[in-house]
């Protein structure tokens, strides 16, 4: 059977105009009949906007595609794409979206490099240059299973369940903003068990103990004569020691300021000891739960040496701060200097055991649990919940019934019982 030989109706006619400047053009072709078309280029994406204006009327025509044409450069103007973002894109927006609530503190700077921390691993899971417009809400169905594995991170049930959460906070301003069409992401369920939740990454009683008394050489002039270096170790130093006594999050105790120490005192504890202790402000904007919290804690001396040992003092310079300047002990110094500490313990697997400068807060936690402080007072100065105390740390406080359970008794001429 002989095929019928197609006839071209034609492309581009002569019936086309300019509008708003050559930023685009309505037109008719043979094909469409009367009705009136529209067309732009993009030039960033390298395509054309072209679609149907449904009507035969060219006033009507015009005034739809200056509509369209205004529309298009709002979108433009806002960093959308019209032919589909990337995962890299979104990502990148999503990012400075939640650098605007830094701003204006509604979560913590902490909070951000969190949330940017998790899209990295968004990133490695699916190319980054993968378009919006090819997943779909079964995409990261296995994302659990990926972060499990070497090849993921072999991260823990609970750090995979907050990231899948910011991957669905993501995804819902993705689809308010119009880049997909769906607004969350279905994952397998993940079984967190309470031991999950409640086992913390702490230093036990005697690492805690060999760490106090590394520090005491790490930061001996004959340990480090480089005047610069032994400094920095000097501000490393207090700021263990700091943040296992106030139980801070390592993120306030790195944005203190020293604005935020309200006073230092002495004390005389039950047995006439002097205690020195430090009032803290713990400011809204650089507290993970965004309320503002006052505590009193051991360690007033830890910051009157701080304040020897630092240049700059000013009520806006940080507490924790770099030695030659006003600014922030970088990250990179901090690590270096944790690593150089748990080497020096002996405990080269600290990766392995999660151990942490947040290990520290945890170890604070537990002493004043050993110690029979009540849960809420701990929950007040730690800025959490007594729920969370009794889930994260309830199993210390088992252990100290336990260990007062089996404690071997005597009673004397007196009646009275006496542990041996």
């Amino acid at each position: 059977m002989t095929r019928k030989k197609r006839v071209s109706k034609g492309n581009w006619s002569t019936d086309s105009h300019s509008i708003f400047g050559d930023k685009g053009q309505i037109f008719r072709v043979a094909q469409s009949g009367d009705v009136w078309q529209f067309r732009m280029w993009i030039a960033d994406e390298g395509k054309a906007v072209r679609k149907s204006l449904r009507t035969r009327d060219f006033e009507a025509a015009v005034a739809r595609a200056e509509t369209e044409v205004l529309e298009i450069l709002s979108n433009l103007s806002t960093g959308k794409k019209l032919f589909g973002a990337t995962l890299q894109e979104l990502v990148d927006l999503f990012l400075e979206w939640r650098k605007k609530d830094v701003a204006a503190n509604l979560i913590t700077q902490g909070r951000y490099v969190v949330i940017k921390s998790q899209t990295k691993h968004f990133l490695n899971f699916k190319p980054s240059h993968i378009k919006l417009n090819e997943l779909d809400r079964n995409s990261f169905y296995e994302y659990e299973v990926w972060r499990r594995s070497s090849d993921g991170g072999e991260a823990q049930p609970v750090t995979i369940r907050n990231e899948q959460a910011t991957l669905n906070q993501m995804y819902k301003y993705a689809f308010r903003e119009g880049y997909t069409s769906f607004d969350k992401f279905s994952f397998r369920e993940i079984r967190i068990s309470r031991d999950q939740i409640g086992r913390r990454s702490i230093f036990t009683l005697e690492e805690y103990d060999q760490l106090i008394q590394f520090m005491r050489t790490y930061v001996s002039k004959k340990a480090c004569p480089n005047d610069a270096e032994w400094k920095e170790r000097l501000i490393m130093r207090d700021c263990v020691l700091l943040a296992s006594n106030t139980v801070l999050r390592p993120g306030e105790l790195w944005q203190l300021e020293w604005r935020d120490i309200l006073d230092t005192m002495t004390i005389k504890d039950a047995k006439g000891l002097d205690i020195q202790l430090v009032k803290i402000r713990v400011r809204a904007e650089i507290s993970k739960v965004g309320s503002e919290r006052i505590i009193i804690s051991r360690g007033g001396q830890y910051i009157e040496r701080l304040k020897r040992n630092s240049q700059y003092i000013e009520p806006n310079h940080f507490v924790i701060a770099s030695v030659n300047g006003t600014r922030r002990m970088d990250r990179r110094k901090l690590d270096k200097h944790w690593k150089n500490m748990m080497i020096g313990i002996n405990v080269p697997d600290y990766s392995e055991r999660k151990l942490v400068w947040y290990s520290l807060r945890h170890f604070g936690i537990t002493c004043r649990i050993r110690a029979g402080v009540k849960y809420s007072d701990i929950a007040s100065m730690a800025g959490t919940s007594v729920t969370n105390i009794e889930t994260h740390y309830g199993h210390y406080d088992d252990q100290m019934k336990i260990s007062s359970a089996i404690k071997t008794y005597d009673i004397d001429e007196n009646g009275i019982i006496t542990s041996i």
